[in-house]
């Protein structure tokens, strides 16, 4: 399809690695700044997230770094990878982008790199995206996630109302993986254990005792989890799906790349199996 006149594709900003920072045995701070930031801002949702675009092995791509000529002079292989990020913070004055990396040892891509990212390298990404910020009006709110979602909760804890009635589990491998976070709000911190993720998840959201009023809920992490807790808080809960932000990040066995080519499909299916619980058909 032809490029509409005098719209052009945006090209990719970069960040300058200014510090690393290790901030529990598996979770790894990356600080991003430098004049290619001088478009980017983040300041509408809690789950804003950019996607990092890492060159493929052994390919060096022509400067200035433009995504179009790469497509377009690049056999598909030989495209950039690209991961998905949280943004956990985003100073606007310093213009200082911050994000918070699981590390799994040296399994899959933009953890190692994190863990070994030095002070003046640049890396390339795109965004952001994201749809979710803690809606005020709401009676009281329910914050729920794994490693991959701990970012977001916490930018979202952290931007809450003064008094605003939160609750909020999280699940770690164990107690050396609890980060303070800068809120009044206490997190759950649910020790995994060598336990399938999100079982102390599931268990946990489902033995609370739901106060009266509308929830604001957010739920994200691994997609066999959220699935549960999507029909527990949609079918048997009868939350509205407009008071959901609630989606998989990653699914165990798949990498983003194999996740995310079948994200859409699966989460349609999940729907629409939960659809057809939900109807009045069904229940009679």
């Amino acid at each position: 399809m032809a490029q509409r006149p005098g719209r052009q594709p945006r090209r990719p900003h970069s960040g300058q690695v200014l510090r690393t920072e290790r901030l529990t045995p598996h979770m790894q701070r990356v600080v991003l700044g430098g004049e290619g930031l001088a478009d980017f801002t983040a300041d509408t949702c809690t789950d804003h997230y950019v996607k990092l675009l890492f060159p493929a092995e052994g390919v060096t791509y022509p400067e200035p770094f433009d995504m179009q000529r790469i497509r377009e002079e690049f056999p598909r292989d030989q495209w950039p990878v690209t991961r998905t990020y949280t943004v956990r913070h985003w100073d606007a004055e310093q213009r200082e982008l911050t994000l918070d990396f699981v590390i799994h040892g040296d399994e899959g891509l933009a953890g190692p790199w994190a863990r070994r990212v030095l002070p003046g390298e640049t890396v390339f990404f795109t965004g952001p995206g994201g749809a979710y910020a803690p809606d005020p009006s709401a009676d009281w709110h329910l914050l729920v996630g794994d490693e991959s979602a701990l970012p977001a909760i916490a930018r979202s804890l952290e931007a809450m109302p003064s008094g605003a009635r939160v609750y909020a589990f999280v699940e770690i491998e164990g107690p050396q993986e609890e980060q303070k976070i800068d809120s009044e709000v206490a997190v759950t911190w649910l020790h995994r254990g060598g336990r399938p993720v999100g079982e102390a998840l599931v268990e946990a959201v489902r033995g609370l005792e739901f106060p009266e009023g509308r929830v604001h809920a957010f739920v994200h992490g691994e997609a066999h989890f959220v699935k549960e807790l999507r029909r527990l808080l949609r079918v048997e809960r009868q939350i509205a799906r407009e008071d959901l932000s609630i989606s998989g990040y990653w699914r165990r066995g798949h990498n983003e790349d194999g996740w995310q080519a079948s994200k859409q499909e699966w989460n349609a299916r999940v729907e629409a199996e939960q659809e057809k619980t939900e109807s009045p058909a069904a229940a009679g």
